[in-house]
């Protein structure tokens, strides 16, 4: 049974294809989309190049741009439904990955005193892919800044999101194996994906688009 979405979040490491299934989504749903503007973080180039150095004001930059973005999500009432690239809750991830103790600290004073407010997804899609297909997707959309990244900064993030969602109970999930899906381009699995994603009401899902009937 289909129901009314109002906020879906799309999640997943670099490169896995969440920016693109958010705004296929968003058209679909008729939704408004708000996206992680990366590319407006000043200290980003840097932390890809040299992660110790830049780490703690990367993540308080990316920190608060979250939360202007979705503090506007729930002020704006022009969409009914809100599709975004990033889930909230999972900006700790990062930190915990790149900061060191005291600055892990101080972040984490200042991520719950933005918290209180912010608007719940009815839906988080995590998107998952294994580490070759990550490497050739961030190679083959040849974004400059991310061309340094090392492969084992990469490896960490996957293995920290796997770590993620395999406790993370605050919303629905929906699990989706990624390696083989290009969401601009695989009409069927898309849709199938689609479907699935409007019954969705509570618990752990899962699609395969390889287990999935045609």
């Amino acid at each position: 049974m289909q129901h009314q979405l109002e906020y879906v979040a799309v999640e997943g490491p670099i490169g896995v294809g969440k920016t693109t299934l958010a705004r296929r989504l968003a058209r679909s749903l008729k939704a408004g989309l708000v996206q992680e503007e990366a590319a407006q973080n000043p200290f980003l180039n840097k932390f890809y190049r040299s992660p110790a150095s830049v780490a703690l004001p990367t993540q308080l930059h990316f920190l608060m741009s979250r939360r202007r973005a979705l503090r506007q999500l729930g002020q704006d009432e022009s969409s009914r439904c809100w599709v975004s690239d990033f889930l909230w809750h999972k900006d700790r991830l990062f930190a915990e990955l790149t900061l060191n103790e005291d600055e892990f600290n101080l972040y984490s004073e200042i991520s719950a005193e933005l918290e209180f407010d912010l608007p719940v997804p009815d839906l988080v899609i995590y998107l998952q892919a294994p580490l070759n297909v990550l490497y050739e997707r961030i190679e083959k959309r040849g974004i400059s800044s991310e061309q340094s990244i090392a492969s084992s900064y990469i490896a960490r993030l996957q293995q920290a999101y796997t770590n993620f969602f395999h406790t993370y109970d605050h919303t629905p999930v929906l699990i989706v194996n990624a390696a083989e899906i290009d969401f601009d381009e695989c009409e069927q699995d898309y849709r199938r994906l689609l479907k699935q994603i409007l019954t969705v009401q509570a618990g752990r899902h899962y699609f395969n688009p390889s287990a999935e009937p045609a």
